[in-house]
């Protein structure tokens, strides 16, 4: 497979010496139809609180503090919908993690290295993708954030960055999380329960909170009442590792 293909995980080829091709999105047979034209994209049920709309805005740019199985959350209710996902700059994103959470294995197209001329890379994904996953390779200068998120307007998808975005409409971030599964020095992680916050400019200035399975026993995400939780969310579960709590900025 080629970059750009459905699943590939091959780098963007060099055709000369400084030059990076960007993944062939537009041409693939059917990647600009998606799961329709409406003003946001599906999310998973446990996600719709955290969002003022209930989906993912399009139009506007998502950040998450890191990559993690947050970014792969917010993507699969529109790729199981129909919506086709590119992943740029995230090697170790994997196909296996993202179907698990209800993500069309078919319907992604990978770039694990756009090299240096990412910002042509991941505009030729906004062109063709609803919903495009960007890890940045550097800080983003003011002029790229300006073209790309002008592309990203004229093709009303979504663009979820892994990392910092200035002036995104939506920033989500998980402010805690605890993992249950470990007795007294025995036993297996099972599930993760993780606080998570958003908060953004205009209609998603409201901060909102959501205490989530991420991931359930099941692997899948839903949603966790905290009075539900085998754990106080304020004290370490006894029996527990150090390092099984971890707080991010």
């Amino acid at each position: 497979m080629t970059a750009g293909q459905p699943g590939s995980f091959a780098a963007p080829s060099a055709s000369a010496p400084g030059k990076t091709e960007c993944p062939r999105a537009v041409p693939v047979p059917g990647l600009a139809q998606g799961p329709g034209t409406g003003s946001v994209l599906p999310v998973l049920p446990a996600l719709r609180g955290l969002l003022p709309r209930g989906g993912l805005a399009r139009g506007s740019v998502v950040a998450v503090a890191e990559f993690g199985l947050l970014c792969l959350a917010l993507a699969a209710a529109a790729s199981a919908d129909g919506a086709w996902c590119g992943i740029a700059g995230i090697p170790e994103a994997g196909v296996l993690a993202a179907a698990a959470l209800g993500l069309d294995a078919g319907r992604i197209l990978l770039v694990p290295d756009p090299g240096p001329s990412w910002p042509q890379v991941v505009a030729s994904l906004l062109d063709g993708c609803e919903l495009v996953l960007l890890r940045p390779p550097a800080r983003v200068s003011a002029q790229v954030r300006h073209r790309l998120e002008a592309t990203l307007r004229r093709g009303r998808g979504v663009l979820l960055v892994a990392g910092d975005w200035p002036g995104a409409q939506l920033r989500l971030r998980v402010a805690s999380q605890r993992w249950t599964g470990l007795g007294d020095g025995h036993g297996r992680l099972r599930a993760c329960c993780a606080e998570i916050t958003a908060d953004g400019r205009g209609e998603a200035a409201m901060t909102r909170t959501r205490w989530l399975w991420l991931p359930g026993e099941d692997g899948g995400v839903a949603m966790a009442d905290p009075a539900d939780l085998p754990f106080d969310i304020d004290e370490e579960p006894p029996g527990a590792a150090p390092g099984l709590r971890v707080v991010s900025g």
